[in-house]
């Protein structure tokens, strides 16, 4: 009698989960809005269904010309594997976003593409296949952005997006405004929010780009020095 736990099937994805965490992580600490949840389950999905092509559809007969009642016909295990490749597509294409001229997530977008096909090599037992794809791919997203880094400086991703956050006085507000109009370029956006907790602060959030880090460091001490500030946080947002 058969036992209602595979041991095979359980191994199978419990390494889909840990190797879609090891791809997760990263995007998750280069602060990504897909992580580790996203690629978890992406990996363990894929698994789940090629296992299903794989055992869940048996043909006419076992090898003992044993008939079985529910059978389908002719197992074609390519079918659901296919499906995944182009439904994956979907996931990946929302992780996209497009701001003028520029474009964000397609990293993220490819990370979640091979992270479906790590989870379809545990789902059919090529564990190699799966382990080597998640260590090279983990040297890839960790890797190259070093070597970018430090020997393509002047590649024309080095044009920084940057992200601004302010609490200041409300009566500031268009002081800031005036400023960064005039010493950003391609400002995306502006926007300022009342604090509930005090509605005399405003919460002033805004992105554009930057040409390198020295003049981001100078514009950070232009704004510090020009209204009085409760907070402040410039940050750069990556792919």
């Amino acid at each position: 009698m058969d036992t209602f736990f595979n041991a095979e099937y359980i191994i199978r994805l419990f390494l889909a989960l840990v190797l879609g965490f090891s791809l997760g992580l990263e995007r998750e600490l280069t602060n990504k809005y897909a992580g580790l949840r996203t690629h978890i389950l992406v990996c363990l999905g894929a698994c789940v269904f090629t296992l299903l092509s794989i055992y869940a559809f048996p043909t006419f007969a076992t090898g003992d010309n044993v008939v079985i009642h529910n059978a389908t016909g002719i197992r074609d295990t390519s079918r659901v594997a296919a499906q995944i490749v182009t439904g994956i597509g979907f996931i990946g294409a929302g992780t996209v976003l497009r701001n003028g001229p520029m474009v964000f997530g397609l990293t993220t977008a490819a990370t979640l593409w091979i992270a479906a096909s790590i989870g379809m090599a545990c789902g059919s037992g090529m564990f190699d296949i799966a382990i080597i794809a998640t260590v090279l791919s983990v040297a890839v997203l960790t890797l190259i952005r070093i070597f970018e880094k430090q020997f393509l400086p002047s590649s024309g991703k080095q044009v920084k997006r940057c992200k601004i956050t302010l609490y200041i006085n409300e009566q500031d507000t268009n002081i800031i405004y005036d400023f960064l109009t005039k010493n950003v370029k391609n400002m995306r956006d502006f926007s300022s929010k009342k604090l509930l907790e005090d509605p005399e602060k405003v919460k002033i959030s805004s992105t554009f780009d930057f040409g390198n880090k020295k003049v981001m460091s100078e514009f950070y001490k232009k704004i510090s020095n020009l209204v009085p500030i409760d907070s402040i946080l410039l940050q750069e947002i990556n792919d």
